[in-house]
């Protein structure tokens, strides 16, 4: 169930019984839906369903000023008395800040900031390794004749990125990206714009028409539901993209004909984790845990589709660049500015 008109709502999972244990789960704005980011921590919470003795209630916020009364809504319940409370994205940080001293004896987990208290696990990702992978691969195809699917590259060699919103975390994307288009190849151009949103597809369409017609061929993005939008544009265009979070070419399947390869972004792993530790006893609170390739927390997926046709050349270059980022002989940088690039606005 979605929220509507900026309020936010709940969504139960069938019966909850006195043996179980009991998971609120509060997502990111977006919602679920997202073929991307939520949906990742869906799939998480429903493999622990499945394996264990576990209910879970859905919570999905309107607006980001909904999230700390939906965390402190899940802690306040006795019926069910939540085991453990998942608080989806950077934007939960404040608001579990305060809930998790206020009610000191509920169990938090936390994905994508670190909150700093006794009763809160806390899990990050090293988005820039695995966006680095996957710029390596786009700086490496924009300069090839390469035409598979419902795609070609062209004879310039530009590509693109298109985040959602401009914080902190998604500029480790952008960098990431922008490091490895460059390791590939230093002449290569990265376009870069912000769609200032996670959840407008025609706003994300919008501006890869604009990349597109501005000479790039491969588009990443790191926006969520607004990425959808960049899939759409390719299509239409006859370029490609590369998906985020999710394999995006099997959850948007209708897109697999243009999505080149997707940065996953294992939060379902994270959640499945934490439960399982409440489970067993064992929940890692106070835990701040970093999860990159050598962690498997994120890694580059090739298309579903697309994936054979892409060079075996290409896929060498990419193992050797993984496994240098894993022996600490590549560094991949957390800002644009490090690469030496600011973002640039096509719109």
């Amino acid at each position: 169930m979605r929220a509507l008109g900026g309020t936010a709502a709940l969504g139960t999972t069938g019966f909850l019984q006195d043996s179980t244990t009991n998971v609120g789960m509060v997502y990111a704005t977006g919602g679920l839906g997202d073929n991307s980011f939520n949906d990742m921590a869906h799939t998480g919470v429903q493999r622990a369903a499945e394996q264990f003795d576990v209910e879970f209630q859905n919570a999905e916020p309107g607006s980001p000023s909904d999230v700390t009364s939906l965390q402190r809504r899940f802690a306040r319940s006795q019926n069910p008395d939540y085991d453990l409370i998942c608080c989806i994205g950077f934007v939960q940080a404040e608001g579990l800040q305060r809930n998790a001293q206020r009610f000191r004896d509920q169990r938090f987990m936390v994905v994508d900031t670190v909150v700093e208290q006794p009763n809160v696990a806390s899990y990050t990702f090293k988005e820039h390794q695995g966006s680095f992978q996957v710029g390596h691969l786009a700086g490496l195809m924009t300069t090839m004749d390469f035409s598979a699917g419902a795609g070609q590259t062209n004879d310039a060699t530009t590509v693109g990125f298109v985040g959602g919103q401009e914080v902190p975390l998604i500029k480790k994307f952008e960098a990431g990206y922008m490091a490895g288009v460059k390791h590939a190849n230093p002449d290569v151009d990265v376009l870069s714009a912000y769609a200032g949103s996670f959840s407008d597809p025609a706003q994300g369409q919008s501006i890869a028409n604009s990349m597109y017609n501005n000479g790039a061929d491969i588009i990443y993005h790191a926006a969520g539901g607004t990425g959808n939008g960049v899939f759409r544009a390719a299509q239409n265009q006859g370029r490609y993209g590369i998906g985020v979070d999710a394999d995006q070419s099997q959850s948007l399947s209708d897109y697999a004909n243009v999505i080149l390869a997707s940065m996953v972004k294992h939060v379902d792993n994270a959640v499945f984790r934490s439960i399982r530790g409440v489970v067993e006893g064992n929940f890692e609170g106070g835990s701040v845990n970093r999860l990159g390739l050598e962690q498997n927390g994120v890694e580059a997926v090739y298309g579903q589709q697309l994936g054979s046709e892409i060079p075996q050349e290409v896929k060498s270059a990419l193992q050797q660049s993984e496994r240098r980022i894993v022996n600490g002989e590549i560094e991949v940088p957390t800002a644009p500015a490090q690469v030496g690039q600011s973002t640039t606005t096509t719109q």
